[in-house]
């Protein structure tokens, strides 16, 4: 559940020990460095020991969270590789392969993993937090409110509240979802003054950002820049805040703040989408360099069959090569599989540009459907229903 963002690299596993796979920024200070680099160690004495594996595969799975890059999907599928294709792995190289397939987007292979761990292990808080984040982007409520209920006793009360908070928030209960949710972060502070609950830097982070989106969502901006601004505060690398509150300065005007935010941040692909509208907006001379380079990177993603950045890309045919026609057929292609309120939104300005109210009929169904709340959202809609 802090996971963040949608994508896939093929997996390699290196002819030697010798062999440099990337170069990496980090500080021998750096205590993550120091830990991936021994969980790599270990691995590599025994990449046939399930629990070394196990423990780099997953260190590589939060990588991603942290810095965005992908290779680090192919690095964990590589360190999974003796037990990838077995019907019936370990439980934890199930769990971890169900957690890499939905970031390919194999949804129905990634729950069947997720599932089969469930019927040996009720109590695996893990696979429930991700067969509920499966749920939640395939638009089916009522089973990830059955499943958050399953989570809930087996996760911190701020990750439960955080849970509840989210399918309420998108099937209009939003204002019931943002009070529990600022309730459940001020009954858990960072700080343990006098023994009360406690969350650590994540869980804070995970909820943080959740309250944002439910308050922007609701028109609640300043409520939503605090929220956004407490999260970032915590300083743990989150690549999913990053481009969320990237988004939130970019509709305010603010793309000069972007530019600040993400100065460093060129490695995510979903990063560098960000920076490249907010050098655009500001005139910034950058700005071509930064859209020829997005454009390499889908174009290598289509090469190896990656078809997991398919909202950015429509995101970025439509604002800075003005292809209306193509990020049209990729918005509708992206709300086919997973329906958010981002995938809605990139459907519904395509549609727009594109002067196709027709293509906006999914969109617009499913928010009444789910009766969700969103200022923005409606404002598209409206705009859609001017067409004809």
């Amino acid at each position: 559940m802090l996971a963040a963002g949608h994508s896939s690299a093929a997996p390699r596993i290196p002819t030697s020990d010798a062999e440099v796979l990337a170069t990496v920024p980090a500080r021998a200070s750096d205590p993550r460095a120091r830990e991936l680099a021994a969980l790599r160690s270990a691995w590599r004495v025994r990449p046939q020991d399930e629990a070394a594996a196990v423990a780099l595969a997953q260190r590589y799975f939060e990588q991603v969270a942290a810095e965005g890059d992908p290779r680090y999907i192919g690095y964990a599928q590589a360190a999974l590789q003796p037990w990838w294709d077995q019907p019936q792995p370990p439980a934890a190289v199930r769990v971890l392969r169900g957690k890499l397939r939905q970031f390919d987007h194999q949804f129905d292979a990634a729950l069947a993993d997720l599932d089969a761990t469930l019927r040996e292990q009720p109590a695996n808080a893990d696979a429930w937090a991700w067969r509920l984040a499966i749920l939640l982007v395939s638009a089916r409520y009522d089973e990830a409110r059955a499943a958050c209920e399953r989570l809930v006793p087996l996760v911190p009360p701020l990750i439960g509240a955080g849970c509840r908070a989210q399918v309420d928030a998108l099937t209009g209960h939003a204002g019931r979802a943002a009070a529990t949710l600022q309730a459940a972060l001020t009954a858990a502070p960072l700080a343990v003054p006098r023994g009360e609950p406690v969350a650590d830097a994540p869980e804070r982070l995970w909820a943080l950002t959740r309250l944002a989106e439910i308050e922007e969502r609701r028109g609640a901006f300043e409520a939503a820049e605090a929220a956004f601004r407490q999260a970032l505060a915590l300083g743990v690398p989150d690549v999913y805040l990053q481009a969320a509150y990237a988004d939130f300065l970019l509709d305010r005007g603010r793309a000069a703040e972007v530019l600040s935010l993400l100065k460093d941040s060129g490695r995510a692909d979903v990063l560098l989408l960000r920076l490249a509208l907010a050098a655009k907006a500001t005139g910034d001379a950058r700005a071509p360099r930064l859209a020829e380079e997005l454009a390499a990177r889908f174009e290598a993603a289509r090469l190896r069959g990656d078809t997991s950045h398919e909202k950015e890309e429509s995101r970025f045919l439509l604002a800075l090569r003005g292809d209306t026609a193509r990020a049209l057929v990729l918005a509708r292609q992206n709300f086919a599989v997973q329906r958010e309120p981002a995938d809605a939104r990139v459907l519904l300005e395509a549609a727009i540009a594109a002067r196709d109210a027709a293509a906006a009929a999914p969109a617009m169904a499913w928010m009444s459907a789910s009766r969700i709340e969103s200022v923005s959202l409606q404002a598209l809609v409206a705009r859609v229903k001017a067409l004809s």
